[in-house]
């Protein structure tokens, strides 16, 4: 799962709570962003949240994560909030992805 996000510059650490669940966890200016892997019993992602990230080089990043495995759901196009793409990680949570420079 990490692996599928270093594509977008995101590297995380494997961290625990106490007691709880192993997930990761990154910090991203400022901000914490963590990732918990499905559980076993659970088979479908929370699909009500939809992350987004403002990224560089948008072709450049979901040419690698199609070439990895990855699903790109819609590629990017020019809209009127900018080039965006839209990937999917191996959970099946929706990225939305948009290029800073364009």
């Amino acid at each position: 799962m990490p692996h599928f996000y270093e594509h977008l510059g995101i590297v995380f650490e494997k961290h625990r709570h106490g007691t709880g669940p192993f997930h990761y966890a990154s910090e991203i200016d400022g901000v914490v962003f963590e990732i918990y892997p499905l559980p076993k019993d659970r088979n479908k992602a929370d699909d009500t949240l939809r992350l987004g990230f403002n990224v560089e080089n948008l072709d450049g990043k979901t040419n690698k994560i199609e070439e990895s495995g990855g699903k790109i759901v819609k590629a990017p196009e020019h809209t009127e909030w900018g080039y965006i793409a839209i990937i999917e990680d191996p959970d099946g949570r929706k990225i939305e992805l948009k290029d800073a420079a364009k």
